[in-house]
């Protein structure tokens, strides 16, 4: 499948962080966990925040899920399984923005069968590397991995039937961009589902402007509302909540904070919306 990129929408100005760009941050962050090999779990990783540290069956991935990926696809660094209120079909083309090395990916070329394609979105060269071994190691052939950022998308217009996300979005400094770009490459009628963290109330600013904080899925959390209206101002309609739950960071993430009175405030949610027909 040729990728094709559409058009573009500006991108916010992004918080200052040592190393410039909070987008170059993030991509130091995620390359050193792939050539670590560590995840984010771990005495060495010590919790990076982005990912749930539990029995993947926790984030409602299924034994069948579990076994059949790849080795090296997953690093812990979901907050759900937004493929387990998808519905993917055989022969529906799925879109992950912010892809990692593929486990979602992988698990939905699955479900869509031969007839159909999955392709992931990742910014970070060394986890699309990852990804793209781990598609050959294991055979497969309806996958693709493009290096993106989810804000411009490399993927042509109306050429997706689903597009899912897992505990990615909140590190965008650019939410509304994400969304838009989300419906501008959905087929009328299709839908998103994705994973991510969200607040319940606002951070202290000394978690706010913590860069670590940031790259850690904390500090670039949206309210809940905030985020929920993002997805309704870029055009979906039948925006619905399928779950959520409190979700625990390391303290290590919560600068000059209480983590008992600021944790709690943290959400893992699942959403679902529908790109209008017309």
């Amino acid at each position: 499948m040729t990728s094709s990129t559409g058009s573009t929408t500006p991108v916010s100005s992004t918080p200052a962080s040592p190393t410039g760009d909070i987008r170059d941050l993030v991509r130091e962050k995620y390359g050193a966990i792939v050539e670590g090999s560590k995840g984010c779990c771990g005495e060495e990783a010590g919790g990076c925040g982005c990912g749930d540290c539990g029995d993947t069956r926790s984030l409602g991935y299924t034994e069948e899920q579990i076994q059949a990926i790849p080795e090296g696809s997953n690093f812990g660094l979901g907050c759900g399984n937004p493929l387990g209120h998808a519905a993917a079909k055989p022969g529906e083309t799925v879109l992950d923005l912010g892809s990692g090395a593929g486990i979602d990916v992988f698990i939905a070329s699955r479900d869509v069968g031969p007839g159909g394609f999955a392709i992931g979105v990742d910014m970070t060269p060394s986890m699309v590397s990852r990804a793209r071994a781990n598609a050959r190691e294991g055979g497969y052939t309806n996958v693709e991995f493009r290096l993106g950022e989810i804000e411009r998308l490399p993927v042509a217009d109306a050429s997706v039937d689903l597009i899912i996300s897992n505990c990615v979005i909140n590190l965008s400094p650019d939410k509304p961009a994400v969304f838009r770009e989300a419906a501008r490459v959905l087929r009328p009628g299709a839908r998103l589902v994705v994973s991510d963290i969200v607040l319940s109330r606002e951070l202290p600013e000394s978690v706010r402007r913590s860069v670590e904080s940031y790259a850690g899925c904390v500090a670039g959390a949206s309210l809940k509302d905030e985020y929920l209206r993002f997805i309704r101002e870029a055009g979906f309609d039948e925006v619905e909540v399928l779950e959520e739950r409190t979700y625990g960071v390391p303290e290590t993430l919560l600068p000059g904070a209480d983590p008992a009175s600021v944790g709690d405030s943290l959400r893992s949610m699942k959403v679902r919306a529908v790109k209008p027909r017309a």
